[in-house]
């Protein structure tokens, strides 16, 4: 384990931010991730835990030990007739491990497919696409827990997985992923709830074909962090009441909608945002991407500050045309390295 000071993190993030971080430590093994929170520890200084660097804002200086997760390795943990059940490294890039998966015969995460970041990072979001969760496969998470100082397994219940949430999200300083056991089913059981999708893959209910279609739809829709530096979908699809969306649904009867549980309705964020007039605006360096509204963009060498006016206006806009306010999926963290809330709009 070595420890390195003043590391500049633009090249961990895929909004491309300038952040440098006070100490920076990469970590290939629990033996790593104990020393460097030991190191912490000693010297008072915070953790901040660096995935795949798909889903935070990171201010320009950091004054915290940031722990790049690098745990890797794929291990069969059971099986029988129907279903495997693997362990999988923080530190294996989620994309690979899902083609992986297709290659292996084995099915459930294709709907999911180049969805960027890191394996360790999926639990915290409970990542999903096309009706698919990471949750929903999510046999356990094995954590280091930083209040006992020992190495726990949280079951799937445990995890209280929803929309984008976990309890990873709740207590943000408490635990660290080390692994996470997926149960994947050998046979196909494709969801297609999604037209586009659905189109797509046609007559072809193969694995295979699902994972590729998703790919395609996502390359045409999302850009490439490479070219574009973003976080992929930048705002949650908000859920409201019923009533909530019996009025929008009379003024825009075309709007996207999926009902949900509780009497409510979740909207499509991206739709919202192209009727403000958002698809394809900058506000300076930041804008929202031409061919999904629902992807904020770094189009040059912007800084949080400028990410945060951008998006604070497009959440404005929004709640002054559909009463509505939409929530950013990326953390935002501070200084110390500390994950903070987001600024509320003004109503």
């Amino acid at each position: 384990m070595k420890i390195e000071k003043q590391v500049q993190l633009k090249a961990f993030n895929t909004l491309s931010l300038n952040s440098i971080a006070s100490d920076y430590v990469k970590i290939s093994s629990i033996d790593d991730l104990v020393s460097a929170l030991t190191y912490a520890n000693e010297h008072q200084l915070n953790i901040l835990i660096l995935s795949g660097g798909s889903n935070m804002l990171l201010p320009e200086h950091i004054h915290a030990l940031v722990i790049h997760m690098n745990i890797k390795g794929i291990t069969k943990l059971s099986e029988d007739d129907q279903t495997a059940t693997l362990q999988v490294g923080a530190g294996e890039i989620w994309h690979d491990f899902v083609l992986w998966t297709t290659s292996q015969e084995l099915y459930g995460l294709q709907n999911l497919a180049l969805i960027p970041g890191l394996v360790g990072a999926s639990p915290v979001q409970n990542i999903g696409a096309y009706g698919v969760e990471a949750g929903d496969f999510i046999e356990s998470v094995e954590v280091y827990d930083r209040k006992e100082n020992k190495i726990k397994h949280i079951t799937r219940e445990d995890c209280h997985f929803s929309y984008r949430h976990s309890i990873f999200k709740d207590d943000p300083d408490r635990y660290v992923i080390t692994h996470v056991n997926f149960k994947l089913r050998k046979q196909a059981d494709l969801k297609l709830n999604y037209g586009d999708l659905k189109n797509a893959v046609g007559d072809d209910l193969t694995g295979l074909n699902l994972q590729n279609q998703v790919i395609k739809i996502r390359q045409s829709k999302l850009p490439d962090p490479k070219e574009y530096p973003n976080v992929g979908s930048f705002f949650k699809n908000p859920v409201i009441l019923q009533s909530d969306f019996d009025k929008l649904f009379s003024k825009y009867p075309q709007v996207p909608h999926y009902p949900q549980p509780n009497d409510q309705i979740k909207v499509a964020a991206g739709w919202l945002i192209e009727q403000a007039g958002w698809k394809g605006k900058q506000l300076g360096d930041v804008g929202m991407f031409h061919k999904q509204a629902l992807v904020l963009v770094n189009y040059a060498d912007a800084n949080l500050t400028e990410v945060q006016q951008t998006y604070k206006t497009v959440q404005q806009d929004i709640y002054e045309k559909f009463g509505i306010s939409l929530e950013p999926e990326p953390v935002l963290f501070n200084q110390q390295g500390f994950i903070i809330q987001h600024p509320l709009i003004s109503e």
